[in-house]
């Protein structure tokens, strides 16, 4: 058990670096369509701490853990990610002053790489031809073993990760478009993004259109993003919400993200272009309405595809 001092310590600390983690702007997205009665909007969530749509889930994750009682400053965070949510857990870790052990496939980019060590997170690697289902694998071995030093977070069956959206994401888009939207577009790789901000969103408005995306293979370049017909399905995932679900090729995905460079202002990763590409497709079917999506992250942890790009 913690201690009263430990856990008020830990709660004060909670609220300060909550203040940072969500509250990201809806940018227009302009210049890539023609039809003015459609409205597209993007959630530019790398601008707040953690740099992605992660740092929402991976906070109420430590937050519910901290408050608990889980998650002690004798144990570190445990959990297998592609890279963003663990670069979030890393940083508010940091913030914390909580250990973090991730599981990662060794073929994440070296950006993320550095920046997991930067905030002293411990790395551990797994195959790249196992992805994160083997990642998940190895967390959960680990977490058997050392049940006592660990705090295994399991964010792509802990309901912290769609709820959070379902408290802020949702929230958010459902003010920032004061109350207009009309369709919701996301990708789907824990899926809580899709998931938490659909349910909400439902509530305010059960007209809401909404449409999942994922890969149009198993081997895809969308890092983050799941084939759900070929991968571990997470447990928060619920089928029965999405409208529609549309397929988003690699290659188009990395050509959108010179186009949204040029005509947008915006240098985004693969998988914030393939969102936008999901919002371009719904909106080239409709005569008028109100699409928001969510740009995960952008190209700063892709080095390597922008030069090949540019």
């Amino acid at each position: 058990m913690i201690t009263q001092e430990l856990d008020y310590k830990l709660v004060e600390r909670l609220d300060k670096v909550g203040k940072f983690v969500g509250h990201t702007p809806l940018f227009p997205i302009q210049n890539l369509h023609e039809n003015q009665k459609v409205k597209i909007y993007a959630k530019l969530e790398w601008q707040q701490l953690g740099g992605s749509v992660k740092s929402r889930p991976a906070y109420n994750i430590i937050k519910n853990a901290i408050l608990d009682g889980q998650l002690t400053s004798d144990k570190s965070l445990l959990d297998a990610t592609s890279g963003n949510t663990g670069i979030a857990y890393a940083a508010i870790g940091a913030a914390l002053g909580i250990k973090v052990t991730i599981c990662l496939p060794e073929n994440a980019s070296e950006e993320r790489k550095s920046i997991l060590k930067a905030f002293g997170a411990e790395i551990i690697y797994t195959s790249k031809f196992g992805s994160t289902d083997e990642a998940q694998e190895i967390s959960e071995d680990l977490f058997q073993k050392y049940p006592e030093k660990y705090y295994y977070a399991r964010q792509y069956q802990n309901d912290s990760n769609w709820k959070a959206h379902y408290h802020t994401t949702a929230e958010e888009i459902w003010k920032q478009t004061k109350d207009s939207i009309t369709h919701f577009v996301a990708g789907l790789g824990t899926t809580g993004t899709f998931v938490g901000t659909s349910r909400k969103l439902l509530e305010h408005n059960p007209n809401i259109h909404l449409t999942s995306l994922q890969p149009d293979a198993a081997l895809h370049g969308l890092e983050g993003w799941k084939h759900l017909e070929t991968a571990i399905v997470p447990t928060i995932y619920d089928k029965n919400l999405a409208h529609e679900n549309f397929e988003i090729d690699t290659y188009q995905a990395f050509e959108l993200i010179k186009e949204v460079a040029m005509k947008e202002g915006l240098l985004v990763s693969p998988s914030s272009a393939a969102n936008i590409a999901g919002a371009l497709r719904v909106a080239n079917e409709l005569e008028e309405g109100v699409i928001v999506t969510v740009l995960p992250d952008n190209a700063e942890k892709y080095g390597e595809v922008i030069n090949n790009l540019f």
